[in-house]
């Protein structure tokens, strides 16, 4: 796949990889909410409310937000109740998007969402219409200038891993979604610090954008990232830098 400029690229480019701090807050705020609601405050018994926290404190996110955030989920303070949703769309030139959120009011998320992609020349599809582009898998992107990449092929193989591929400035590191946290501790636990770590919907293919059709993908995926509802959002599109670049004109 070594070529393909994906969002996690196009979004350092812009210099806007983590940059939106508050965008960020509110994310986990909300998936904190979910995951004690789901699974219990206690993160010793959570598996998915411990990584969350994990990576609140990542982010110097304060205790208290924490606290507060997974005590709404418990029911034990009150606040506002957040479902999770899973869209599909086009987007222009016949990209796939998926749109994972995490919203207290589907019918409005659903309207924002159906009008950023109008906006930008896509539309909403139905269920599995996208997804069939897609595998589940989880997905590490390290820079090649942290990491040597036989030692990274090893850890990766040694820790249940599937494939470690060459993206540029990047290696990328695919696993199973069972195997993704062990494979995640593992690369961590070489010092390596990740620049993606997600269980991601991976494209099969990659359809080419160029043109008008390349920089309305852009902006579409930039605005959808925007959105507060947004969790994670995917697509399988392949732009060359020069249409990157025209993008961010």
């Amino acid at each position: 796949m070594s070529g393909h400029s994906k969002w996690h690229t196009i979004k350092h480019k812009k210099g806007a990889a983590d940059a939106k701090r508050g965008k960020i807050f509110t994310r986990i705020i909300k998936e904190l909410t979910v995951a004690a609601r789901a699974g219990g405050g206690d993160a010793d018994t959570n598996p998915r409310l411990r990584t969350i926290i994990a990576e609140a404190k990542s982010v110097n996110m304060p205790s208290d937000n924490i606290k507060r955030a997974s005590r709404r989920g418990t029911g034990e303070e009150p606040g506002v109740s957040y479902e999770e949703a899973q869209y599909e769309a086009y987007g222009p030139g016949g990209t796939g998007v998926i749109m994972d959120v995490l919203t207290d009011n589907k019918n409005r998320t659903v309207g924002e969402l159906r009008h950023l992609l109008t906006k930008y020349g896509g539309n909403l599809a139905e269920t599995n219409a996208v997804a069939w582009q897609f595998t589940k898998k989880g997905y590490i992107v390290v820079a090649k200038a942290k990491s040597n990449e036989d030692t990274l092929m090893t850890t990766v193989l040694d820790a249940g891993g599937d494939d470690l591929q060459d993206d540029g400035d990047n290696g990328e590191v695919f696993s199973s979604v069972d195997a993704f946290q062990a494979v995640l501790d593992a690369v961590k636990g070489r010092g390596i610090a990740p620049e993606v770590a997600e269980v991601s919907m991976v494209p099969q293919n990659y359809p080419k954008l160029e043109g008008k059709a390349a920089q309305q993908m852009v902006k579409l995926m930039d605005a959808l990232d925007d959105h507060d509802d947004i969790r994670h959002v995917w697509s399988n599109f392949d732009i060359e830098e020069k249409e990157i670049e025209a993008s961010l004109a």
